[in-house]
């Protein structure tokens, strides 16, 4: 059995900062029209990539949820490679096709899908072939909050429990499902159905990434001395939303654009000769109003939960600063070598040509 991975401060931090630049060089590149389709950045949960991920070798496998940049950045793919696929070039990771959702290395043995709780199942496949092919393997999926209530998830992790499956299930809570808060959707404490199971479950603050290491760390251990499947659960803040351009957090960025441009259409709802009675359009709109609200709460409350500050504390300040110059030119090389490759294209800001 493998041992353990000890925790190293500076090598988090690197990890952390490394993904959290390679966030922003591809939502300054949606903004700018760079990336076709919708962006999910997974900023404010890359404590919980590099906590997890850390404990993994080259013979484990990592299914990945719709938020695949940071879980791939943390597995050492290539940077450049990447970040040119998001934005759809020829000469990216999987030739352009697979976009940001959908994104997957062979070599690394780490995939991507965007079906939401598509991951359990896709880490139990994983783990069956690890119990065959590469004994002391481990498989690790990655999903939201929301995706416990799927159907598919639950018969993943009861197949993990009755085949003693080495697989880990990472579950981010972030309390909000696309735009509805995850607790106005979800019975009971989704945690509660896991440990019925058999699952037991760890939790845990997902910007606190040494601690996430040593909870997955526990977790992994017993995935590989064959006792089957955990799952660690990891509280998270994105300030981000749930994708670039979320409609509840364009409304809380610039109230007074917004509402010019949303009061027409909320107005001619309301007045509306067809359609849902008085009564319920005015509940429409409370729901509305009670939504914006609660994304205004977490985001004063938990916008000190970000997991790149914590990391920077875990080391002395000069170290902080050298890894920080270190990876923002790291990260400014990949982006230009993908600026290029992409034929000039401006990403990130910043202009490149040949």
């Amino acid at each position: 059995m493998r041992s353990l991975v000890s925790f190293d401060p500076v090598e988090a931090l690197r990890l952390v900062v490394r993904i959290r630049l390679a966030e922003r060089v591809l939502t300054q590149a949606w903004a700018d029209g760079r990336v076709p389709g919708e962006y999910h950045s997974g900023i404010g949960e890359e404590g919980i990539y590099v906590g997890v991920l850390a404990h993994l070798d080259d013979q484990d496998a990592v299914a990945v949820d719709h938020r695949s940049t940071g879980p791939l950045v943390a597995r050492g793919v290539d940077l450049t490679a990447l970040l040119v696929e998001v934005m759809g070039g020829q000469s990216g990771l999987n030739a352009g096709w697979a976009g940001h959702m959908h994104l997957m290395d062979r070599q690394r043995r780490v995939a991507a899908d965007g079906i939401v709780g598509s991951s359990a199942p896709l880490a139990v496949g994983q783990a069956v072939a690890a119990q065959q092919l590469r004994p002391g393997a481990v498989a690790v999926a990655l999903f939201g909050e929301g995706a416990l209530n799927a159907g598919v998830v639950l018969e993943a992790m009861n197949l993990a429990v009755v085949w003693r499956l080495p697989v880990l299930f990472v579950c981010k809570d972030n309390r909000w499902s696309i735009t509805t808060r995850t607790a106005a959707m979800t019975g009971g404490d989704p945690r509660a159905r896991v440990t019925a199971m058999g699952v037991p479950v760890l939790t845990v603050r997902g910007e606190r990434v040494e601690r996430v290491h040593r909870a997955a760390g526990r977790l992994v251990r017993r995935a590989r001395a064959g006792k089957g499947p955990g799952m660690l659960y990891a509280t998270c803040h994105r300030p981000g939303g749930h994708f670039e351009g979320d409609p509840l957090l364009r409304i809380l960025r610039d109230p007074r654009g917004q509402a010019g441009e949303l009061a027409p259409g909320l107005l001619g709802g309301v007045q509306a000769e067809t359609g849902g009675t008085g009564r319920e359009r005015v509940a429409g709109l409370s729901t509305l109003s009670g939504r914006l609200a609660a994304a205004g709460l977490d985001r004063v409350l938990r916008s000190g939960r970000d997991p790149v500050r914590y990391a920077r504390r875990l080391v002395p300040a000069d170290v902080a600063a050298r890894v920080r110059a270190d990876e923002q030119a790291r990260v400014a090389e990949a982006a230009a070598a993908a600026a290029r490759s992409l034929s000039g294209l401006r990403v990130g800001g910043g202009e490149a040509g040949p």
